[in-house]
Parts: structure tokens; C-alpha cells; sequence
């Protein structure tokens, strides 16, 4: 009960409005901040006929300080930044000799309650406090630590930009402006989390997003309420239609010639600060299967290459489940040769092949843990030693045979390939190995019908998970499991816009020059 009124009194207290006394200013936000060794202040006489006090406070680490000593505490102190005109303003009106005389920077705005100052000076801002005004100066001069735009570790590509998203809002922004320079790109600003105060910033072009898509965007954010924001994955796990599903129907990537692609095509993306995560909406199973260098290459390698990404989605979920299938219930499909092979492998094993494929597959998936958490120099030798050393090691001591530890680094390689969708293809590969074990190919069957049932029933932001598969958008084929020349993507996604929106000329495709 204390804890709580104290809490509602703080509150009160830092949403009085600024007093003429700057003295009194000073004390509340003193002891707002009492117990905050990162806030810094200082107070300093306003260089004028007149004897005027001025209180100037911020938290440290969070401000470039240089910045702060030219361009506020200079011009308000040293005589050589007055004129005699500017010292006739100041002695009829000291605030607005300021702010249009002294304070060289533009990125200023006017307060006049505390709780406004308090806000602005914890994401980083300066107040400047005059005596003897109601009202406050709140000046942006960021100067923290940051990362280097540099290329995405997660989504690295042989052709293409080479840059990145990193933790600061501001450049992320910049990165998309620069892709997209048209003044239909709107960005809108909320503040989620009660303590963390995460900024929160919507990214979508002006009459190629779908209005409603934008307004239940921002709806599903405003609806969030938690104690904190950490990371744009917590935004996902609030916002997505179906919390239940292992199938990420929100996208994300740390490539901003990726996210303005979307924009482009009609999605939203939401940025959030402190982290280089960019979620898109909506999002389409397809899409995880493709890769922004699709479109940098010719079509022909673009197209075979996505296929191959479809056939290793395949086998990187089934085959565990396939060797189960067939060398416990289904013999009779092994060529005879084969066969022998594997009993001979087999003979001197003591666990059933289910048992095996499941202890191998764990044991795949325990090293690829910890060659991601180690050091990188440590895990990749991890990873390639603990691979090689337990495989062999395995195979001698007869736990496993030889055709497992080759189906299991199948299984491996092909996984890598479909990384966006690696949290579903882990528990889907269980699944069907499940199943498998128990019922051969039959249970396989069942439960590949059971996954196909649940993707079709998904949808993101109202768009279906399938399309254009299911419902079928026959104009949308164009660029699916292939992807044609781009003079042919003529419009936009239909699914993603929900109307026909024409995105070039009729008149693209390159003509014979004339001889």
C-alpha cells in the first residue's frame, strides 16, 4: 500500500507544471533523479545586465557533453556571442532572445510541464531552464555509443548492399530514406513499455499500403501494455495473429534494401529502437524461401536456386523421418543391394533406428547450440570438431551406423539453407519422426496433412499464409517458386495490397538495339 502511494505521488509530483522560480524546478527534478548517478546538471548565470540564473540538466553518457559547452553554455556566458541588438532583445524578453539569438540548433522544442522534461532528458535530451519562465528548452544533441552500419552477419549475400540496421532508431531510419526517397514514406512514432518507454516507429508508403492494414497495425501496438520492450521479437509476440503457431506469419530481417522492398510492396515495417531487427507486415509462407539477391541476378539461377531452397526445406524436415520409415516398416522399397548394406551397418547396433535418428538428431542440435552461444573463434571449432570427433567416435563404438550419421548431416546442411524457418522445421522434424517411428510412412502422411491443414489456416494482417498457392493469385505465380524477369512484375502483390496496384510500365523488356 506504501509502495503504491508513494508511486502515485511521484507521479503527481512529475506532472506539476514548470514554475517561475527556477529554484523550485531545479529541487523537484532533484529529487525525482535522487538516486540516479548518471544525471548530471549545472547551473550558470546568464551573461546580461540582469543577474538570471539558468539550470541546464541531462544524463550522462547519453549527450555528446562537447556539444552541450558550444553551442548552450558558450552562448549564454561569453560576452563575445552578444551583440548590441541581441543585448536589447535580452532585456525585454530573455526566453526568446534564447532561442532565436543564442541556441544554434535546430532540433528544440518548448516544454512546460516536469513530467515532459523527465521523459525527454531519459531517452537523452538537454533541458534548459530559465528563471523566471513557466516553460523549459529540450534540445537533442544524442551522443552515445553506437554500432557501425556495417553488413549483416545473419543474412550475409554475394551481390548487393553491403549495409546493415543497427540499435540506434535514427540511422535505421536514414537507411530506409535513402532507399525510398519519396515523400509518401511516412513514419509514425508511439512510446510502448512502462519503464523501458521503447520508441516504436511505423514505416509504410502513402496509397500502396492498405489503410486498414495500417490502422490494425497500430491498434494491435497501442493495445500493448508491459512493463518493458527489449527487443523488436517481444513487439512480434504481441502483435501476431496466431500466438499458437510455430510458423512466423511476421517477418524480420537486419537488410534495409530488404525492408524497403516491402515498403515497396505494400507492407509495413516496424522499427524498434535498440535493436536492428525491422518486422515487416503482413508476411507469406513464400517469402522465407526468398532472398533479396533473387532479384539482384538474372531470373534463370534465381528461380533454380529457390527451388533447391523448397527441395532442402524437404528433406531437411523429412529425412530423419523417411529412414525411419523405410528401414523399419517399409523394407521392400530399398533396392535389394542397399539393403543388405544397411542390415550389415545395422547388425552390430543395440538401439531400434528410431531411437538412433532421435539421439543423433539431439545431439545435432546440442552442438549447433553451442557453437551459436560460444565465443565465435571457439564454436565454429566446436562445431566442426564435435561433428567429426562424436561422428566417428559413434560409429566405432556401434552406437549409431554409418547411413545415420550421413542422414543426420543431410538433415544439417539443408537446414542452414532455410535458417528464416529454422524454429519450425526443429519441432517439425520431431514431429514427423514422431510419427514415423510409430506408423511408418502412413503417420508421415497424416501428419503432412495435419501441417499443410494448419498453414492454410493461418493468416497475417488478413493476408492468407499460402497465397498465392491457397487461395490461388494466378498474376502472383510470376514470382513465387520462380521468379521471372522483372520487367514481367508488372504489379504489386494483390494479397499483400488487396487491389490491383500497377508498379511499372508496359514497356520494359529490353529491345533489340536497331541495327
Amino acid at each position: 500500500m506504501f509502495e503504491k502511494r508513494d508511486t502515485l505521488n511521484k507521479k503527481k509530483s512529475s506532472s506539476k507544471s514548470i514554475e517561475l522560480d527556477i529554484e523550485k524546478n531545479v529541487q523537484e527534478l532533484k529529487q525525482i533523479f535522487e538516486k540516479s548517478a548518471d544525471f548530471s546538471y549545472r547551473d550558470i548565470e546568464l551573461y546580461n545586465q540582469k543577474s538570471i540564473n539558468v539550470f541546464i540538466c541531462f544524463m550522462d553518457g547519453l549527450v555528446k557533453e562537447d556539444s552541450i559547452n558550444s553551442y548552450i553554455v558558450k552562448p549564454l556566458m561569453e560576452p563575445d556571442f552578444f551583440n548590441e541588438k541581441q543585448q536589447t532583445v535580452m532585456n525585454n524578453d530573455v526566453f526568446n532572445a534564447v532561442k532565436k539569438t543564442l541556441l544554434s540548433t535546430s532540433n528544440m522544442k518548448e516544454v512546460e510541464t516536469i513530467s515532459e522534461v523527465v521523459e525527454d532528458v531519459l531517452e537523452g535530451k538537454t533541458a534548459v531552464f530559465i528563471d523566471g519562465y513557466k516553460k523549459a528548452f529540450l534540445i537533442k544533441m544524442l551522443g552515445f555509443e553506437s554500432r557501425n552500419v556495417e553488413e549483416p552477419l545473419t543474412e550475409a549475400n554475394v551481390r548487393g548492399p553491403r549495409e546493415g540496421f543497427v540499435e540506434v532508431l535514427s540511422v535505421n531510419t536514414a537507411l530506409i530514406r535513402r532507399k525510398i526517397n519519396s515523400v509518401n514514406l511516412l513514419f509514425e512514432d508511439m512510446k510502448i513499455g512502462k519503464e523501458t518507454k521503447t520508441t516504436i516507429r511505423i514505416s509504410y508508403i502513402k496509397d500502396i499500403a492498405n489503410p486498414e492494414v495500417v490502422e490494425e497495425v497500430k491498434q494491435r501496438l497501442e493495445c500493448i501494455e508491459t512493463d518493458a520492450i527489449l527487443e523488436s521479437g517481444y513487439i512480434e509476440q504481441f502483435i501476431e495473429d496466431n500466438p499458437y503457431s510455430i510458423f512466423p506469419t511476421i517477418g524480420n530481417s537486419e537488410r534495409p534494401d530488404k525492408v524497403a522492398a516491402k515498403i515497396l510492396e505494400g507492407r509495413i515495417a516496424i522499427l524498434t529502437d535498440g535493436t536492428p531487427f525491422v518486422l515487416t507486415v503482413p508476411q507469406v509462407f513464400i517469402e522465407t524461401l526468398q532472398v533479396p539477391e533473387d532479384y539482384y541476378s538474372r531470373p534463370y539461377l534465381s528461380s533454380l536456386l529457390r527451388i533447391f531452397r523448397i527441395l532442402a526445406l524437404f528433406l531437411t524436415i523429412g529425412t530423419p523421418a523417411i529412414f525411419v520409415s523405410v528401414s523399419t516398416f517399409h523394407q521392400e522399397m530399398i533396392p535389394a543391394l542397399l539393403l543388405t548394406t544397411m542390415a550389415a551397418a545395422a547388425e552390430q547396433i543395440p538401439f531400434p533406428t528410431f531411437i538412433e535418428a532421435t539421439f543423433m538428431t539431439i545431439i545435432f542440435e546440442l552442438l549447433r547450440e553451442a557453437g551459436v552461444r560460444l565465443p565465435r573463434p571457439v564454436g565454429s571449432a566446436i562445431s566442426i570438431v564435435g561433428a567429426l570427433v562424436i561422428g566417428e567416435a559413434a560409429v566405432q563404438a556401434g552406437l549409431v551406423s554409418a547411413p545415420m550419421v550421413i542422414v543426420v548431416a543431410l538433415t544439417a546442411i539443408t537446414g542452414f539453407i532455410v535458417t528464416p524457418l529454422n524454429d519450425a522445421v526443429i519441432i517439425m522434424r520431431f514431429f514427423l519422426l514422431i510419427l514415423a517411428g510409430a506408423f511408418g510412412f502412413y503417420g508421415m502422411l497424416i501428419g503432412t496433412f495435419f501441417i499443410i491443414a494448419h498453414l492454410s489456416s493461418l493468416r497475417s494482417f488478413g493476408t492468407p499464409y499460402l497465397a498465392p498457392i491457397a487461395p490461388v493469385i494466378l498474376n502472383e505465380w510470376k514470382d513465387g517458386v520462380v521468379r521471372l524477369p522483372l520487367w514481367l512484375l508488372k504489379s504489386r502483390p494483390q494479397s499483400i495490397t488487396w487491389k490491383k496496384s500497377k508498379r511499372q510500365g508496359p514497356s520494359n523488356k529490353p529491345k533489340r538495339p536497331k541495327a
